[in-house]
């Protein structure tokens, strides 16, 4: 028989790092378990739209699989594909970045860990802008790192940081600062002349930033958001991820990439190996096709985000106990509050039963997030306005 000695019930007692055995489940899916395969629930809970991958993205992998471009390929990416994302970079930020400071990665995530695995110790810690995605954060504390806060001060007009309280969090075991801009959940963006005081910051003290620019495009004014990279030198502690999920529809293909010193692209590609060897070589030829050919579906995106957060600034702010909701500047989220509503996953779940409407509960997203709901409105417009009927009659009761 296992021993019940142990948490997970493994005979003897073989113990599991306490770091990875304490990881809690996911807020966000404590709410989606209960109606994932419901189909009568209008699931705004993750981060991801309703419109599939473009066909001519789809087409590009199924071609390559059947020409037999099957095996193991370029660890950090096919030459290629990564020119093709320098040449991207330098189009969007008319700024030149060589080639050999990209290596793509199976995700955001994947990217965001691999830089952990490589910056974080037991005992160190790690600043984060919150409220964040979870997932940062959890991943912090699988290696033995410490998250520390700084939370983004809500405001009339959207969310703001105070950037001295950053710098006063920082400690000798700082090892890295992360920034999520476009923000998820709130829509803030991180102006560019805070980039560039925070940069010049991280230089001095030799910290690392790990700037999260998976939103970029996700923009309603404008091309893309400001970056890290416009302010940034090639050997600066400067490392940028991004992903091919949000803007070119691709949320299940896992592709991700990241933009770091050159010194470090051998480091990163051992770390590549380790973990997954690879992304696969098909995949690779579709995400070339997405960032070669793609300009047009980025567009029809943002545009088909937008009429989804129109519908949602003229609905949401007039339901009853909705309170403190401010138009997002960028991303695909609404982020607001319920009266009533502070505990939010009890809420959220009570939701998701009773009115058939997934929203991804506050407190999933750290400090700053408690007594906050978060919905995405990368949805066709019917679905957003029914999902807002829906609401409007489970708060009148």
């Amino acid at each position: 028989m296992p021993d019940a000695a142990s948490p997970f019930g493994i005979a003897g007692n073989a113990p599991i790092l306490p770091n990875v055995a304490g990881i809690e489940k996911q807020q966000i899916l404590a709410v989606a378990e209960i109606a994932f395969d419901d189909p009568d629930v209008i699931a705004l809970w993750y981060g991801e739209t309703d419109i599939s991958t473009p066909k001519f993205i789809c087409d590009a992998a199924a071609q390559a699989m059947a020409a037999g471009d099957t095996f193991y390929s370029h660890k950090r990416g096919t030459p290629d594909l990564i020119n093709s994302l320098a040449d991207y970079t330098a189009n969007l930020y008319d700024i030149q970045i060589e080639a050999n400071r990209f290596s793509l990665t199976a995700s955001g995530m994947s990217a965001i860990m691999l830089c952990l695995q490589a910056l974080i110790a037991e005992g160190d810690n790690a600043i984060i802008v919150s409220p964040v995605w979870p997932n940062a954060q959890s991943a912090i504390r699988t290696l033995g790192g410490e998250p520390r806060y700084v939370t983004l001060t809500p405001g009339e007009k959207g969310f703001d940081l105070d950037l001295d309280k950053l710098k006063a969090a920082c400690d000798d075991r700082t090892k890295v600062i992360f920034v999520n801009s476009p923000n998820n959940p709130t829509g803030w963006v991180m102006p560019s002349e805070q980039q560039k005081d925070l940069l010049d910051f991280a230089r001095e003290k030799g910290i690392w930033i790990m700037a999260d620019e998976v939103y970029a495009r996700m923009v309603y004014e404008g091309k893309a958001a400001p970056s890290f990279l416009s302010h940034a030198q090639p050997d600066d502690p400067l490392l940028v991820v991004n992903s091919f999920s949000k803007s070119w529809a691709m949320t299940g293909w896992r592709i991700g990439w990241i933009i770091h010193p050159p010194q470090i692209g051998e480091l990163l590609g051992n770390l590549i190996e380790f973990n997954y060897s690879c992304v696969p070589p098909f995949l690779q030829r579709a995400a070339k096709v997405a960032i070669e050919d793609g300009e047009d579906f980025v567009r029809e995106m943002t545009d088909y985000c937008r009429r989804g957060r129109d519908i949602v600034m003229q609905r949401l702010p007039n339901l009853p106990r909705i309170k403190n909701f401010a138009v997002p500047e960028a991303s695909f989220y609404a982020f607001f509050q319920i009266e009533g509503g502070e505990d939010t996953l009890g809420t959220a779940q009570d939701i998701v039963r009773k009115a058939k409407v997934g929203i991804a509960p506050g407190t999933a997203f750290g400090p700053g997030a408690e007594g906050w709901y978060r919905l995405c409105f990368a949805q066709k417009p019917e679905r957003i306005s029914e999902a807002m009927d829906r609401l409007e009659t489970y708060l009148k009761g």
